[in-house]
């Protein structure tokens, strides 16, 4: 079955291929499509994974993409731990995604159209996972990139969703001329860009240069995962209808940075400043999204930086090279079902109030929606790192791998990771409190565009998968878990997981103080949002510290400043230095030549006597000019 991989890709592809070319012929059916070409790519992913032996890569070519002399690339596959991985969890929780659409998106006029985007999305990031080649993985990165520009600014109508999704393929774009360059360094170095030739080459090529390709490859991570300082396109990425954020965020654009860093996990094992690097961004990025998450009432967005910080964890890990690849990918799976659920729970929040967004006029939820509630609660629990549900597992493994380092590194990336839950538990705490509990407070107000609030539970076409991922929110990190079963599957693409005999803390007490820490932000929400009454009006007046997190601590600023306005600078000077000088050379030449043709014109009278006159005078000079010579 593994020789027939392609088909895992194909499925999705014939969907998108239909329902984008098909017309309106499939109106009436594309939404069915669209979950059924994802549905058998996820049964057939699980027929190769019961059916297949994975103790090694197996590649296959398909056909010769690129033979150009030197320069051979082949479009094949990789099928091993980790590309099966990836490719259960996409196919996965993307047709759970799949099947809430046709609830969610039921009264849009381009359904039909929104599913075949889905598929597209889908089937770029399965080239993603699967290629087996540095090149073949750029193009699902830039399909994926492609699918995500259509699906963010969906809502065409809006202005900000347009500007969100130019945003989104901007940022991205810097990010992916990283990967580009150091796929250009594979080729001028190792002469491929193959996974098999790259992997044994690179041990062979100067510190300087695999360093270099490990920091351009962290570049195109930052890029797709958000993390800094490419970040900021991930929550307005929120602008899109929910599925899409559900899918951006739990099962494929965002995973795309985590896997590429552990699939070039031995370009990575030898360079110990690429690895550091990766681990400072993880550690950074996971406080910042979490301390950005507290300061927004947009529920989604909370979510969204939320994904920002639990994306950080994972990069932590993956910096730490054999001590945390394994646990990356493994946090990585449940935060795909905790994270899915609870944006899929966003989403039906939203379709029972009018899609208001603002939690400040929520309130007492759980009466109206209890099926959303149970399973928006248990997703909860497990980001919050409640013990026994799934990410109990997997990021406190991570915490626990960061305290595992030795000196300084223990104490700066392992109190980051520690700090990163307690801040988790707040925010999260205070979303749930402000949507679930609390007073009605939508009952006494209307929303800006005079929209009245009845909410209700979703339809089961929208519930049932939330129920599902609700079921892996509490399971999936003890079945990954369970005797070492998803670590040992990993080994023999990123290696065994390397335990650390020392770090700084105790091994046993980490897990306490992460639960400790965790239930301390919860208790301090639930002081100062459980037991008074929150106000429907956003408070003006707020501590600076407040305020920086409302402005997303002035990462937006930064990059206007450093980065937009010179480009734009650079750019208006371009302009006009063509205008005057590129453009002013050439018109002046021309105005000059026209001129002075003109001026000759004047002299062509048609007389001969003016010719004749002309010639003597010419003679004359020419006279006086050899007798000067002569006589000089």
């Amino acid at each position: 079955m593994i020789t027939s991989s392609w088909l895992l890709v194909a499925f999705p592809a014939l969907g998108a291929l239909i329902l984008l070319v098909g017309g309106r012929r499939t109106n009436a059916w594309g939404h069915l499509l669209g979950c059924a070409t994802v549905i058998a790519s996820f049964v057939y992913a699980l027929a190769m994974f019961f059916a297949s032996s994975f103790d090694q890569a197996t590649d296959t070519t398909l056909y010769s993409w690129i033979p150009v002399e030197a320069l051979q690339v082949d479009f094949g596959l990789r099928v091993d731990p980790l590309s099966m991985t990836f490719v259960l969890l996409i196919t996965g929780v993307g047709s759970l995604i799949h099947i809430y659409s046709i609830g969610y998106m039921s009264d849009d006029e381009g359904r039909r159209r929104f599913f075949g985007y889905l598929n597209l999305f889908v089937a770029s990031m399965l080239v993603l996972v699967l290629g087996n080649s540095f090149v073949t993985l750029y193009l699902g990165w830039e399909g994926v990139g492609l699918a995500s520009y259509l699906l963010i600014g969906w809502y065409q109508d809006r202005p900000s969703a347009a500007t969100a999704a130019k945003k989104a393929f901007l940022m991205n774009r810097v990010g992916d001329v990283g990967l580009a360059i150091a796929i250009f360094l594979m080729w001028k170095h190792i002469g491929s860009t193959g996974y098999a030739e790259v992997f044994a080459g690179i041990g062979d090529q100067s510190p300087a240069v695999i360093t270099a390709i490990a920091l351009l490859l962290l570049l195109g991570a930052c890029g797709k995962s958000g993390q800094f300082p490419l970040q900021a396109w991930l929550p307005d990425a929120m602008e899109g209808p929910t599925p899409v954020s559900a899918l951006i965020h739990a099962a494929t654009m965002v995973t795309a940075g985590v896997y590429l860093i552990a699939r070039a996990a031995p370009i990575y094992n030898l360079t110990p400043t690429g690895q550091l690097v990766v681990t400072i961004v993880g550690a950074f990025t996971l406080l910042l999204g979490a301390i950005i998450g507290c300061a927004y009432d947009d529920i989604k967005k909370v979510l969204a930086y939320s994904t920002v910080s639990q994306i950080g964890y994972m990069m932590l890990a993956v910096g730490l090279g054999p001590f945390g690849y394994a646990l990356a990918i493994t946090h990585l799976l449940t935060h795909g079902f905790f994270k899915a659920g609870l944006f899929l729970g966003a989403g039906s929040v939203m379709h029972g109030m009018n899609d208001e967004v603002d939690m400040r006029k929520f309130g007492g939820l759980y009466k109206k929606m209890p099926i959303t509630f149970a399973t928006f609660g248990l997703g909860y629990l497990a980001i919050i790192g409640f013990p026994f549900l799934s990410g109990f597992y997997s990021k406190d493994a991570i915490i626990e791998a960061a305290f595992g380092q030795e000196g300084w590194r223990g104490w700066v990336f392992g109190g980051a990771a520690l700090l990163g839950a307690g801040i988790t538990g707040f925010y999260m705490t205070r979303l749930v409190l402000l949507t679930f509990f609390g007073k009605q407070r939508w009952k006494e107000i209307r929303s800006t565009d005079g929209r009245e609030f009845h909410p209700h539970e979703s339809p089961p076409v929208m519930t049932g998968p939330m129920i599902v991922l609700a079921i892996g929110s509490v399971a999936a990190g003890f079945l990954f878990t369970q005797g070492d079963m998803l670590i040992e599957w990993l080994a023999p693409s990123v290696g065994a997981l390397q335990e650390s005999e020392h770090g700084v803390l105790p091994h046993a007490l980490v897990p306490i103080l992460t639960v400790g820490l965790s239930a301390l932000g919860a208790l301090i929400a639930w002081l100062l949002f459980g037991r008074r009454d929150t106000s429907v009006e956003r408070p003006r007046e707020v501590s600076a510290v407040v305020k920086a997190a409302r402005n997303d601590l002035y990462g937006n600023a930064v990059n206007e400043n450093l980065v937009a306005r010179p480009g734009v600078w650079i750019t208006r000077f371009s302009v006009y230095l063509d205008n005057r000088g590129v453009d002013g050379a050439v018109n002046g030449m021309a105005a000059l030549l026209g001129g002075t043709s003109g001026r000759l014109r004047r002299m062509q009278t048609g007389f001969v006597r003016s010719y004749a006159l002309s010639m003597l005078g010419g003679s004359f000079l020419l006279v006086v000019a050899l007798l000067m010579v002569r006589f000089a």
